[in-house]
């Protein structure tokens, strides 16, 4: 599936189900969990951001259930996993190419367009290498006394 436009609203269950299956994956209840909360709209959130939320549902899934359904969801290419330190890691449901802006602050990440960045000419490639894309972060913090 070459769609990958997250659409804004609550997705419908056979809206996230006929998803999970373009992408390979068996829609299991907690999968389909998890994804509507992931589709709400264009969103980055943590692991423990997702549980929370499938959880406030009367969904009940474990942590592992929550980590282990992110990671495929994110090797199926349904999320984009954004690493903005060792110990913190987004799940983006925007998958469409793009950067992002991390204020260290208050620890949201927001999408930057491609447009908004301008990169440089990359280094040369190993032999039979080939670009699958160029992740841009900017961590922002506020200067003291502001």
């Amino acid at each position: 599936m070459t769609d990958h436009s997250v659409q804004s609203g609550k997705p419908g269950r056979e809206a996230v189900i006929r998803r999970l299956r373009d992408h390979g994956i068996t829609p299991t209840q907690q999968r389909v969990e998890i994804a509507r909360v992931l589709f709400e709209r264009p969103q980055h959130l943590s692991a423990e951001q997702v549980l929370a939320r499938v959880n406030a549902r009367e969904s009940l899934v474990s942590k592992a259930t929550v980590y282990n359904t992110l990671g495929l969801f994110a090797r199926k290419g349904l999320v984009r996993e954004i690493v903005v330190d060792p110990s913190k890691l987004f799940y983006d449901s925007n998958t469409s190419p793009h950067h992002h802006l991390f204020d260290m602050d208050s620890g949201q990440l927001r999408d930057v367009e491609l447009g908004q960045v301008d990169i440089g000419p990359l280094p040369d490639l190993p032999e039979g290498a080939r670009v699958q894309g160029v992740d841009v972060i900017i961590r922002v913090r506020q200067e003291a006394g502001e």
